[in-house]
């Protein structure tokens, strides 16, 4: 067993499933305390089964309820962002709805975790980090991806504030932006080979990304590995970003 996090804590949102779950697993196995949270009781459920895991269900649009589960957990070391939702609308058909459970999950929820987060470090002397997942979707225009795209760039925006105004306390803040990853949403978003196929010969490594490889990718800013690294957006794209 890899101990690299053996003592340390971690709140992880979007738990349930996905690249969630993965950093779950991948974090559990290398010794931290997982705090999970999701909506999903059934999948919170068979993650403790598997990783022993502490759960909180919640739903994240609320703000209050948001709140009080980052109040219940308490001070942690870690927290990753990656509760995430996708309405495909285009700007021609975006609605009030539509607009509001994206950006509510998306970024606003992520931004008050992170706010408690933060407090609880604060107060307890600092130290920790924060990793956003974003999306290369806030790089890249993509059809009927106006306010997943709109969310994913304000909170890598945010992550760069938050860098800047946190590493006071010790406390560094950085975002992964993953390719098409293999989860439930992605695979409803990419089904259409007349959009997926233009997708796929843009990565020069030849397949979209396994929600594991993200993981392992988050895990590492997280870790003593990457002292000096804050305010960064590490793309984990398989190279989409770089032709």
């Amino acid at each position: 067993m890899n101990a690299q996090f053996e003592g340390k804590s971690v709140i992880i949102t979007g738990a349930g499933k996905g690249i969630g779950r993965a950093c779950a697993v991948v974090m559990a196995k290398r010794g931290a305390s997982v705090v999970a949270m999701a909506r999903t009781k059934s999948d919170l459920d068979s993650l403790r089964q598997e990783t022993g895991c502490r759960s909180i269900i919640v739903d994240l649009m609320d703000n209050t309820a948001a709140r009080a589960a980052m109040k219940e957990v308490g001070t942690c070391d870690f927290l990753i962002n990656c509760a995430g939702t996708n309405v495909l609308e285009t700007i021609l058909d975006m609605t009030d709805a539509g607009y509001e459970a994206v950006m509510g999950i998306n970024l606003r929820a992520a931004l008050i975790c992170a706010q408690e987060f933060a407090r609880a470090r604060v107060q307890a002397g600092g130290g920790g980090a924060i990793l956003n997942v974003t999306s290369i979707a806030g790089h890249r225009g993509f059809g009927e991806h106006l306010c997943y795209a709109a969310s994913k760039a304000g909170l890598e925006g945010a992550t760069r504030v938050m860098a800047k105004e946190l590493g006071a306390y010790g406390i560094r803040v950085n975002a992964v932006a993953p390719t098409v990853t293999m989860t439930e949403l992605a695979a409803a978003a990419w089904s259409d080979p007349a959009k997926k196929d233009p997708m796929m010969v843009r990565h020069p490594i030849g397949r979209f990304a396994e929600v594991d490889e993200v993981a392992k990718s988050i895990v590492m800013l997280l870790s003593d590995d990457a002292p000096m690294v804050t305010g960064a957006v590490l793309p984990v794209d398989g190279g989409f970003l770089a032709v």
